[in-house]
Order: C-alpha cells, then sequence, then structure tokens
C-alpha cells in the first residue's frame, strides 16, 4: 500500500485544525489520536516495505546478470567506460539535432494535425471532398510504417532530381516525421472536437456566432483541453523517433554513435545514446503523467476541462 501526496497533505491539514482547536480549548479525542497514530505507524511501514522490495529486486536482477557466462564478454563490448567517455560529448553534441527536430516538427505536426482534423469534421456536402482526402490521408501514413515513409523521403526525393526540392536529410527526414505524426495527432484532435456535446455548437449558433466562430472559441478551447495528456504522449514518441532521421545521414545523437561504433567495434556509445534519450525523455513523460492526474483529479471533483 502506497502513501500519496494528498494523504500527507490530509493529515497536515488536520494536525493545524487540531492545533487550531486546542487554542479554543478543544483537546482531541483518544480515538481520534489513535487513529493518527495509526496513519503513520502505517505510511512508516510502506515506505519501509516499498525500500525494501525495491533492494531486495535490485541485488536479484544485479547477481543475475553479473554471474551470467557472457557477462565479462557483454561488460566490455556494452559498459566500457573508455568508450563512454569517448561517445558522451559527441552524441550530445548530435543531440542538438535531435532537439531542434522536436522544436519544429513538433510545431508542425501540431498545426497540420489541427487543420486535417478540422477538415474530417466539417460539415455539408460541399465538403465532402475535403473530408475524404483529409481520411485517406490519416489512413494512409497510419497504416505506414515510420521507417518506410522515411526511406521514401530521404532517399526517394533526391532520386528525382527535382529543382528547387531540397535534398537535406535532415528537412526531407523532418518532412516524414510531421507527415507520419501529423496523421496521429489529427485523430487525437478529432476525437477531441467529436467528444464536445452538440448542445455546446447549438448555445454559441443561438447567441449569434457564426459556425467558424463556434468552432474557434467555444469547441476547439475545450477539445485542446480534453487531449492534453494524449497530445504530449505524442510528443514523447516524436523525441524518440527524431533519431530515426539518421538512415539518410543526418549526424544526430544516433548517428554520432554509430561512426564510433564502426570504427571500434565496441557497442557502448549505442548505451550513451539510449540512455541520453531517456534522460531527455524522462522529463516530458513525469509531465504528462503530472497532467494527466490533474486533469482526473478535476473532474473528480467537478471542475472544468
Amino acid at each position: 500500500m502506497t502513501v500519496t501526496k494528498g494523504d500527507s497533505a490530509q493529515e497536515g491539514a488536520d494536525d493545524k485544525g487540531d492545533m487550531a482547536r486546542a487554542d479554543d480549548g478543544y483537546v482531541p479525542s483518544e480515538r481520534r489520536l489513535e487513529r493518527e497514530r495509526h496513519k503513520r505507524a502505517r505510511a512508516r511501514r510502506a515506505t519501509a516495505v516499498a525500500a525494501l522490495s525495491t533492494l531486495v529486486t535490485g541485488a536479484v536482477l544485479y547477481l543475475v546478470v553479473v554471474n551470467a557466462p557472457g557477462w565479462p564478454r557483454t561488460k566490455e563490448t556494452f559498459f566500457s567506460a573508455q568508450y563512454a567517455r569517448e561517445a558522451l560529448p559527441k552524441v550530445l553534441e548530435g543531440l542538438w539535432l535531435n532537439v531542434r527536430l522536436l522544436v519544429i516538427c513538433g510545431a508542425a505536426v501540431l498545426v497540420l494535425g489541427m487543420l486535417i482534423a478540422i477538415a474530417r469534421t466539417l460539415r455539408g456536402p460541399v465538403f465532402f471532398p475535403l473530408r475524404v482526402l483529409a481520411a485517406a490521408y490519416t489512413d494512409f501514413f497510419r497504416g505506414l510504417p515510420l521507417i518506410i515513409n522515411l526511406m521514401i523521403v530521404v532517399l526517394g526525393v533526391p532520386a528525382l532530381r527535382l529543382q528547387g526540392v531540397t535534398v537535406d536529410p535532415v528537412l526531407l527526414g523532418g518532412t516524414a516525421l510531421t507527415l507520419t505524426y501529423s496523421a496521429y495527432v489529427a485523430e487525437v484532435f478529432r476525437a477531441g472536437i467529436e467528444s464536445v456535446h452538440p448542445s455546446q455548437r447549438a448555445a454559441a449558433r443561438s447567441l449569434g456566432l457564426t459556425n467558424r466562430q463556434a468552432l474557434r472559441y467555444v469547441v476547439l478551447p475545450q477539445a485542446v483541453r480534453r487531449q492534453v495528456p494524449p497530445l504530449l504522449n505524442d510528443l514523447v514518441s516524436l523525441q524518440k523517433d527524431t533519431g530515426l532521421v539518421s538512415i539518410g545521414g543526418a549526424v544526430d545523437a544516433v548517428r554520432a554513435a554509430d561512426i564510433i561504433v564502426g570504427r571500434s567495434l565496441n557497442y557502448t556509445p549505442y548505451i550513451v545514446a539510449g540512455l541520453v534519450f531517456v534522460a531527455l525523455t524522462i522529463p516530458m513523460t513525469r509531465f504528462t503523467d503530472w497532467v494527466t492526474a490533474r486533469m482526473d483529479r478535476q473532474r473528480a471533483q467537478g471542475g472544468s476541462l
């Protein structure tokens, strides 16, 4: 059993309340004092059990790994301190490219995904061709593996030798990432738009707003707020997949590690690159969890979304 932050806050509030009532001559009952002692003892016991189970699990995993027959060779090949020190500066230098791709492609994905989602939710027969095109786009790029999309764009576009079209693998890789992730984000936005009750749009129209104004000022703000957690999850996935642009020759964190591996035949740089990506992704993941929990609490308390 775990103790949440809310439990600790509630205990603190109870203690303050007891002190305030003590100033007024209030004396807590023995039953209340016993209940508080039980809460504190339960919290200490839960913390001790969690710490002990973590230590036991870590010790078991350590013993299993280090006692494996191939551990000495694996340690030399994947966990060399010498190659880790050599790879870290180059991997961090390449990581700057991944961060820039995340920022630029993330912004492009949000804009394009929103436009596609709006196109799919437009009403009226006149917009039927636009809805079909938007649906075909999302179906195609959601079904096409990202690695194949990257190969087609990064390797296929330069082969066409089109005038005025870039052959930079970074730009082409970013384009492929944008095309794929905008299809996923479009479905997230569309789900948010369709989750808004039709009465919201009807109420906006009754106040004199046009369809466009109702969508902009009433529907979209609610839809975006409701879909923040899945949108953040997509951005976390995008951050990891920016490493795939290395297949076109772009020197990002993965490619920097690959260069060292090709020269040394030691795979420690891959481990370094993986840990760097994990360190970059964990804060985004924790932020996503915090936003999700906050929205869940608001829903449970009847607050606004």
